[in-house]
């Protein structure tokens, strides 16, 4: 079976792709509706990323989440704290193949994806987006988990 090209690769990582199946709308959409992987490539899985510090206690300190009411801010947070564990393993947000975003307000859904092109740029992976009803700490208002790949060596 012939694989069509992908819309993008990354340009960090030749195995990942963007797929669009209808490229003349892709300035209409903020995330790729699929990404395709070129094995054979490591898999980096992190962990819901929340305003809280990333390490913290266990069971909480309710005075280490200390969060801003802000979803910019509180956005910011989360994505910096992913942004450490990526830099960690030597990779970059164009090694992100999905990104899974749980809200508390549906409504903060522009706000919030705004936010995250600060740090993801032009780069689209694939999305999911989920309204909770609470998360782990009171006020917070975001979460995030990524799934990236590491470059084929």
């Amino acid at each position: 079976m012939q694989r069509s090209k992908p819309y993008r690769t990354s340009p960090t990582n030749s195995g990942i792709g963007e797929i669009h199946t209808e490229p003349d709308r892709v300035a209409d959409m903020p995330y790729a509706p699929a990404i395709r992987v070129e094995a054979p490539g490591d898999l980096l899985f992190v962990s819901g990323a929340t305003p809280s510090p990333l390490y913290h206690k266990h069971p909480h300190d309710w005075s280490e989440h200390d969060h801003p009411n802000d979803i910019r801010e509180q956005t910011r947070r989360a994505m910096r704290s992913i942004q450490t564990i990526l830099e960690h393993e030597g990779l970059t947000w164009t090694d992100v193949v999905k990104i899974t975003k749980f809200l508390t307000d549906m409504r903060e859904i522009e706000v919030m994806t705004g936010t995250l092109k600060e740090f993801l740029g032009d780069w689209s992976p694939a999305s999911t987006t989920i309204c909770v009803n609470s998360l782990s700490t009171p006020g917070a208002r975001i979460e995030i988990e990524v799934m990236a790949v590491y470059p084929k060596a």
